[in-house]
């Protein structure tokens, strides 16, 4: 499964660094850290793929984003549950977002009106807990999204970068 995501700075990875050992107890705890701006599915040429997405995002803007609070999904669409979240507000990211499902096909209950701009922190564990983590204040992080990333789900890497001119 390919992707689009947005890199998140230190200050955000540094905060789920200090969130770990409230999140010890789920089944899943990420330690890559990254937003998921949008599914592009799985190619035979990865080149084309790519090459779609890099041609839908042509002329996209640098935007902002914030990292506004913890939050979490008691029933999320696919996977364990729950899943703890880092909340991303950025209209910026939400209009990018419009245009990549307008050059992909959409995945119902995620994308589209259904997307929620996120930072997975962990998932499958306790729901009590995961109200907890979200009754919790944090400092907000503000950052410029200057570039993307085109992201191989099977590898875990980043395959290219897509920079967003300011």
């Amino acid at each position: 499964m390919y992707s689009v995501n947005v890199p998140v700075p230190g200050r955000v990875r540094r905060l789920a660094d200090r969130l770990y050992p409230d999140l010890v107890g789920f089944d899943t705890v990420r330690e890559d850290h990254s937003c998921l701006l949008k599914r592009l599915g799985k190619a035979d040429h990865v080149a084309q793929l790519q090459h779609r997405a890099h041609r839908a995002l042509e002329g996209a803007p640098a935007v902002e984003a914030e990292i506004t609070g913890i939050d979490y999904f008691a029933d999320p669409p696919l996977g364990s549950a729950p899943v703890v979240y880092l909340a991303v507000e950025s209209p910026g990211l939400e209009r990018i977002h419009d245009d990549l499902t307008e050059a992909f096909e959409v995945v119902d209950g995620l994308e589209g009106s259904d997307y929620v701009p996120h930072v997975t922190l962990a998932r499958g564990g306790d729901l009590e807990t995961a109200k907890r983590l979200a009754d919790r204040e944090i400092e907000p992080v503000r950052w410029t999204v200057s570039e993307l990333e085109f992201w191989d789900g099977t590898y875990k890497l980043p395959v290219s970068r897509v920079s967003l001119p300011s």
